[in-house]
């Protein structure tokens, strides 16, 4: 019997960002030693990581998020280079993603719809980002992170106007297969 797909909730970006951080990814490239590098139509803003989940909680978890379109749209910044991890050899390069009261109320309302669902609340931080590459690939190199962030200081404004539920495929090119859209409510 195959294992259970794994499963994480995010914001979508418009294809204009997509492509917009696409361009940072290849000229990053050229400088970084990365092992992954996702691909374009895969970047977005993580809210939940899932993990295996069976297709009946799956169901439940799809239910369970419609409360979020009561939710109003609402615009965030995102862009300028960051790192999780050694400065040097950082684990993670992202694209941050402006922390508003806004985007942590939708955060909260997916963490309460999750633990409805019987998911473990997440301990950590929540710390939105846009993952441009991950594993750090050349263990004898190091890097001036400084130097290359001042290249990617400029920021974007998106509006918010969806959350999805992904289903991880770990051996295609694009990993990432939406299962599950909620639009959030536009205007008053």
């Amino acid at each position: 019997m195959a294992p259970d797909p794994h499963y994480f909730i995010a914001i979508p970006l418009q294809t204009s960002l997509k492509e917009y951080f696409a361009k940072w990814q290849d000229e990053l490239k050229n400088v970084l030693s990365y092992k992954q590098w996702p691909h374009y139509e895969d970047l977005h803003i993580t809210l939940k990581f899932l993990g295996a989940i069976d297709d009946s909680k799956v169901q439940r978890l799809k239910e369970e998020l419609k409360i979020i379109e009561h939710m109003q749209t609402f615009s965030i910044d995102v862009g300028e280079l960051g790192t999780f991890g050694n400065p040097q050899k950082p684990r993670v390069i992202w694209a941050g993603v402006e922390k508003t009261e806004s985007l942590a109320g939708l955060q909260q309302k997916v963490e309460a719809c999750t633990s409805n669902v019987g998911f473990a609340e997440e301990y950590r931080a929540y710390h939105p980002h846009i993952t441009l590459a991950k594993k750090w690939a050349d263990e004898s190199s190091t890097i001036s992170l400084d130097q290359i962030k001042e290249g990617y200081t400029n920021t974007q404004t998106m509006v918010v106007e969806e959350v999805a539920l992904y289903q991880i495929h770990p051996g295609r090119s694009v990993k990432y297969e939406t299962i599950a859209n909620v639009d959030l409510r536009r205007g008053q």
